[in-house]
């Protein structure tokens, strides 16, 4: 959707090839009449109306297409929020070349397992350490999970002891409780406790940031351990964090940040969360796992 001279130069290399080039107001017919077509690609989806945005994406999911959307950081919110997260989308912002190619490789369905040799360059050496890399974060947060019987997790309650006391009928017992909930009196030192380590978690990451200043940016690239940091401290202020926010304090570009928050979400670590006042947006927020494993982490630090 979009201008042809949008198209990326390096689309042969991912085997994809250009089947039509339209005006978003005519796209959503042309995919529900098409039986073919593998990928949307949205050139400039901030300029996309929300309706027509909307039936993009509702004949996207029809067809079982995939999804690129390039769009800006400022309309990034709004794009993210007017996605179904059923939808498989990759998200470019500000993306270069190769950045392109990487989203197109993802969003390519492969419809015949035949392994093909290419000539190595540099843009595929990049791709390899991406996927490198991606494998690294991926054992890290499977042993993460395996602390705690897999992420996400959900706390287990008390579980009542009127049935344990059936036998002893006529005798004088407190009333069940519901011991789950903290007693309201500690609300005020948890409360103080968190704010605590609120502060904690943000001067680690003024901490990371300020190395920034004195080495290359991305001789520490670990977005991954920013963005759970984040949240963390968003969290415990009870704050919540929007996508463009989150892709901020990766400290990474923005695409590369969505391809991650991506990761963290289908690895059970991230939540979508609809801001109740605006439905233009959506929230980026901790799964109970994870915000509980950060919490024992800096328990152990602070031992």
């Amino acid at each position: 959707m979009g201008s042809a001279a949008d198209w990326p130069d390096a689309a042969s290399l991912a085997e994809v090839r250009l089947v039509r080039t339209l005006p978003p107001l005519r796209a959503a017919d042309y995919i529900r009449k098409t039986a073919t077509l593998d990928i949307i690609w949205l050139a400039a989806a901030e300029t996309i109306e929300g309706e027509t945005l909307g039936d993009i994406c509702a004949a996207a999911a029809e067809r079982g297409c995939n999804l690129i959307c390039e769009t800006t950081l400022v309309a990034l919110d709004r794009a993210a929020a007017a996605i179904p997260a059923a939808l498989d989308v990759q998200f470019l912002v500000d993306a270069d070349p190769t950045d392109r190619l990487v989203a197109l490789a993802a969003a390519r369905r492969t419809r015949h397992g035949v392994l093909h040799d290419i000539a190595r360059n540099d843009q595929m050496e990049r791709i390899d350490r991406l996927q490198e890399e991606v494998a690294r974060i991926s054992r890290l947060l499977g042993d993460l999970a395996g602390q705690r019987g897999g992420l996400p997790g959900t706390p287990m309650g008390f579980a009542s002891r009127a049935e344990d006391l059936a036998d002893y009928a006529g005798q004088v017992r407190a009333p069940a409780r519901d011991f789950t909930a903290m007693p309201r009196s500690f609300v005020p030192e948890e409360r103080t406790l968190d704010r605590q380590r609120a502060k904690a978690v943000r001067r680690m990451l003024r901490q990371r940031r300020m190395r920034e200043q004195y080495f290359p940016a991305d001789l520490f690239a670990d977005p991954a351990w920013d963005m759970l940091l984040d949240l963390y401290a968003a969290w415990l202020e009870r704050q919540p964090v929007s996508v463009s926010s989150l892709c901020i304090a990766a400290a990474v570009p923005a695409t590369t940040a969505l391809r991650w928050i991506k990761t963290m979400t289908d690895a059970g670590l991230f939540l979508r969360e609809d801001d109740p006042h605006d439905g233009r947006r959506i929230f980026i927020a901790l799964a109970e796992g994870a915000s509980d494993a950060l919490g024992r982490y800096f328990e152990a630090l602070e031992e």
